[in-house]
């Protein structure tokens, strides 16, 4: 059975809110909404979220198609961009290629990609340690964590290259629960069909 790792779609910028507490923008919720009426959200069994509002936000509307209430593990926040702040999209793309490039550094005080992804990977297996393979999970997330956490599955290196692709998130990817095998590349949620 599948496992999903879905990204939050799009959000309000707002540069005075810190950026955790980004609510999604009408095109986010929209397509969060379009996402919600397809089959494959009917066969979740659980779904386990950051505890960012996006990502919050995305998983309620999925949950509620789904009939099932939403799981938050706080340690599947974003990288922990905070020592910078805010940084316009320009900038913040150029500190993005700078984290991927450089795994085993910080950049101006971010948490380490190796770290990043040593910790979602840790929220993926500590869900799955006591999950029935059988049962259809999904987790909400982030780009750059789901980016990480790709790179792990696949047994690749942490490279920007595998990052998804469109801007503004509200992509997924499937992988096989039993063995945690990559199954689809990044597809846009609310375009994926199912397995």
């Amino acid at each position: 059975m599948f496992g999903l790792y879905i990204t939050h779609p799009q959000v309000r910028i707002d540069p005075d809110v810190p950026v955790p507490k980004w609510g999604l923008s009408d095109v986010g919720r929209e397509r969060a909404m379009a996402a919600a009426l397809l089959p494959w959200v009917k066969k979740l069994g659980r779904i386990v979220s950051s505890d960012e509002t996006k990502a919050i936000e995305t998983a309620e509307i999925l949950a509620r198609a789904a009939g099932i209430p939403i799981e938050i593990d706080e340690r599947g926040h974003e990288n922990d961009r905070s020592a910078t702040g805010f940084l316009p999209p320009p900038e913040f793309e150029k500190a993005a290629d700078w984290f991927f490039a450089h795994p085993g550094e910080s950049f101006q005080g971010w948490e380490r990609a190796v770290d990043a992804q040593s910790r979602i990977v840790s929220v993926i297996e500590a869900a799955l340690a006591d999950h029935d393979p059988t049962i259809p999970i999904a987790f909400i997330g982030h780009g750059g964590v789901g980016t990480l956490l790709r790179c792990h599955l696949g047994g690749m290196p942490i490279a920007r290259s595998q990052d998804q692709t469109g801007g503004g998130g509200g992509n997924l990817y499937a992988f096989r629960l039993e063995d945690r095998k990559l199954l689809t590349g990044w597809v846009p949620m609310e375009s994926w069909q199912g397995l």
